[in-house]
């Protein structure tokens, strides 16, 4: 029990960026701590933009702040260090993997497996860094949807506005910018609306096509049951032909003919199409006929 609350402080101590122990922590204005090359590696990339934000909370700031080392906070990592105990890695699994959407906030070069992507941030995030999203009020709106290696095209480009309006007319899914533009006038609905139409219409078209097996199947059925009540006839019939004849008559006709005592046995169908069944059945009939009536 001892070893499980060691390892719940240490995750406390871990870099949300790299995953890893602290190395030379920094704390940011709003509380969050980071490795210094984890926080300074991304502010880099926000140079341009003027604006910084913290990677967990999304709190800006400008101009960049000038951090320094969280001295208290180093101690307590080095301790952990010290003590021979890392930081538990995360699962194998939550590694981003040949055809597995990387996390675009981790940094390093093992990437954390991305859960899902944001249509407005137009980036993908693991688990962890997925976290602000749901917890800030300032990512509320965004639209998350699984994690997608295509999200440009999702993107209108000409626009860059999500492609959340589908245009009936032209059949192609557009932005709202759109419908105002080249797709003035045409028959448009929500990208939502025509997913739920089309999967009602597919619905519909396996139903039909489930009861049109289902009826094909049951003709079938039917046609084999004819198939078996004809054969079953046929077999009657000649049994009563054969009945008419002399006793004498009557035993070639079973020794040649063979037992018939199974209407149901396969072979019956081959013996009642063959020339010997039609020709020979229609002529014992004449003849048994004939005798009938000369007695």
């Amino acid at each position: 029990m001892a070893q499980q609350g060691v390892l719940l402080d240490q995750d406390q101590f871990c870099c949300s960026v790299c995953l890893d122990l602290l190395k030379e922590p920094v704390t940011t204005i709003c509380g969050h701590s980071y490795c210094r090359i984890c926080i300074d590696g991304c502010w880099d990339q926000d140079v341009l933009k003027g604006v910084y934000s913290c990677p967990q909370c999304r709190e800006t700031f400008t101009p960049r702040p000038n951090l320094r080392k969280n001295n208290m906070l180093a101690e307590l990592v080095e301790k952990l260090r010290k003590t021979g105990l890392q930081a538990a890695p995360p699962p194998a699994l939550c590694y981003a993997g040949p055809g597995d959407v990387a996390c675009d906030v981790c940094t390093g070069t093992r990437k954390q497996k991305a859960l899902m992507s944001c249509l407005v941030c137009l980036a993908s995030y693991c688990e962890t860094h997925l976290q602000p999203h749901y917890e800030s009020p300032a990512f509320k709106k965004h639209k998350l949807v699984k994690a997608t290696a295509q999200l440009q095209e999702k993107i209108c480009s000409h626009h860059d506005k999500l492609l959340e309006v589908y245009c009936r007319t032209d059949q192609q899914c557009i932005c709202l910018l759109c419908v105002m533009d080249e797709h003035k006038g045409h028959d448009t609905v929500s990208a939502a609306a025509e997913r739920t139409e089309k999967q009602r219409q597919l619905g519909m078209s396996q139903q039909k096509v489930q009861q049109r097996f289902q009826e094909r199947k049951k003709e079938l059925k039917e046609l084999q049951q004819a198939v078996e009540s004809f054969k079953v006839s046929i077999v009657d019939q000649r049994r009563h032909t054969i009945s008419l004849l002399p006793s004498s008559q009557r035993e070639r006709e079973r020794e040649r003919e063979g037992p018939l005592s199974n209407p149901t046995d396969p072979t019956v169908g081959n013996r009642l199409s063959g020339p010997l069944s039609e020709n020979r059945l229609v002529h014992v009939t004449d003849w048994a006929a004939s005798s009938h009536n000369h007695e």
